[in-house]
């Protein structure tokens, strides 16, 4: 068998260079499991960094190179105001509710409704929720209820990138809040459930192409798989509901 010449001059295959996306902590895993699915069906590898929110909307901002990024809706929103993205590609991605945990084994407390929720905040000698969208709705919420002085020296706020689970899972926090895609598989808690309707707090995230992509149209087709229907069971896996 004759081997090919040195000099031939084939064209090689040359995989296409990975796209690079930021997110939040909240989508780290439907995002791994999306982009896995991804990579499969059509070659084309996204390397995703999931941190905090905060600390991810800052690095979109300083211009640090990125083709996709994935956060809440006014994160998003603030960034294209500030000419960080292309314009026109953000697409929502998925609604995401708050729900409640306890370390595993603790007293289970009521979360049914608004009034067991208060209860159970009162309670709690030490609780914790996020530093993102969610959680500063949470602390509207103590401040409608009149408990927020009650709860200034109860609240544990966890370092940016730390999900609230593993506070809960310690045994650092008696109560936990934070979106059901962090909780879900968290080992060591208890998760009692969403937020009651009445005061449920639902946060969308979306993605957008960066204004520092390097390839910006593959990126573009990256995201619309994500928005597609084909991400939907993903989504729902993941304790979220596609938008």
């Amino acid at each position: 068998m004759s081997s090919i010449p040195s000099d031939s001059t084939a064209p090689a295959t040359v995989s296409p260079a990975p796209l690079r996306a930021i997110s939040s902590m909240a989508t780290r895993l439907l995002l791994g499991e999306l982009t896995a699915v991804y990579g499969q069906r059509n070659g084309v590898s996204v390397q995703v960094e999931s941190i905090g929110g905060v600390d991810a909307a800052r690095r979109v901002m300083a211009d640090e190179v990125f083709d996709i990024v994935v956060l809440a809706s006014d994160a998003i929103a603030q960034l294209a105001t500030a000419g960080k993205l292309w314009p026109g590609s953000r697409v929502d991605l998925v609604h995401s509710g708050v729900a409640v945990a306890v370390p595993a084994g603790a007293p289970v407390p009521d979360v049914s409704t608004e009034a067991a929720v208060r209860q159970a905040v009162l309670s709690a000698r030490t609780l914790s929720y996020s530093t993102g969208p969610s959680g500063v709705a949470l602390a509207r919420l103590f401040e409608r209820w009149g408990v927020a002085d009650a709860l200034r020296d109860r609240i544990v706020t966890p370092p940016p990138g730390v999900p609230v689970g593993s506070l809960v899972a310690r045994g650092e926090v008696e109560l936990g809040f934070q979106q059901l895609s962090e909780l879900l598989h968290v080992q060591g808690i208890q998760l009692l459930g969403p937020l009651p309707p009445a005061i449920q707090i639902t946060t969308t995230f979306s993605a957008a192409v960066c204004a520092t992509a390097t390839q910006p149209e593959a990126a573009r087709a990256a995201i619309a798989f994500m928005a597609s229907a084909d991400a939907a069971d993903a989504k729902r896996r993941q304790g979220m509901d596609p938008a």
